[in-house]
């Protein structure tokens, strides 16, 4: 019989991602701000909990996917959270965050003997449908190999460890995160380019993620855009992770003229 994990956090992502973890056999007792939207887990036998510290158990282990930092220390800080996952529980924190909130929040879990470890998603929606996530992780060696059954049945069909510094995983992520609006936004500018010119967009993306460019952002991104759909919609997910990855190079001062000009783009196409 699998645990009960709990799981806090079930917007577009976190929910296929809860789904996964209930269909592999885990039990979930699960949070989320709209009630609602824990329904279908419910109707499945998942516990709805009405505050987050509600989904902790001692020793235990407790998933957050949520928007960012400051809705994770919201969370974090919720009375008993921390009390209630205490010595030899684990927190498997999914979201896109600051890597120095990371490692702020791994302190917060050592003083009262619990374990941190970042994993951060890569893959939209229907990838976690069809369990075609990567996930870059990093914590502790001991928590990391209790997880990894876990994350697999989250639907990670490729799990890659960047050691036990908490932020590293963060970094990946946000390292990700900046080439595929960087991708998305050169295949908007270049097949609408070719489109212009009289040359048909999707034959341009069929020859090219075939030949050149034969990855996944290429080849998905591509299609969409030749066929007239925003890959980022009106999200405003792109906007905020560039901001991270500004913020986070800015404390080491690397330079970021492309993430700067991104960040113009994207604030522009959200007005």
């Amino acid at each position: 019989m699998s645990e009960t994990i709990g799981f806090i956090g079930l917007g577009n992502l976190g929910l296929p991602v809860a789904t996964n973890l209930q269909d592999a056999g885990y039990g979930l007792r699960v949070y989320n701000r709209t009630a609602s939207k824990a329904k279908p887990l419910v109707t499945k036998g998942a516990q709805q909990v009405t505050q987050p510290a509600d989904a902790v158990t001692t020793g235990g282990i407790v998933v957050t996917l949520l928007w960012d930092g400051a809705a994770l220390e919201s969370v974090i800080s919720d009375s008993g959270f921390l009390e209630n996952l205490g010595p030899n529980g684990i927190h498997i924190a999914m979201g896109t965050v600051l890597p120095e909130t990371a490692k702020k929040l791994v302190a917060m879990h050592e003083q009262h003997g619990s374990t941190y470890v970042e994993a951060p998603i890569f893959g939209r929606p229907e990838a976690a449908v069809t369990q075609k996530l990567w996930i870059p992780y990093t914590g502790s060696q001991q928590a990391k190999e209790r997880i990894q059954p876990i994350l697999k049945a989250m639907g990670g069909q490729g799990l890659f460890d960047f050691g036990e510094e908490v932020g590293a995983a963060t970094i990946v992520k946000l390292v990700g995160n900046f080439l595929i609006v960087s991708a998305g936004y050169s295949m908007r500018e270049a097949l609408s380019m070719a489109e212009q010119n009289g040359v048909d967009p999707q034959a341009v993306v069929n020859m090219l993620t075939q030949t050149l460019f034969p990855a996944p952002i290429y080849q998905n991104y591509g299609k969409m855009i030749a066929e007239k759909a925003e890959p980022f919609g009106d999200s405003e997910i792109p906007l905020k992770d560039v901001d991270l990855l500004k913020k986070t190079a800015q404390q080491v001062e690397s330079p970021t003229p492309l993430s700067n000009f991104l960040h113009d783009l994207l604030s522009n196409d959200l007005k």
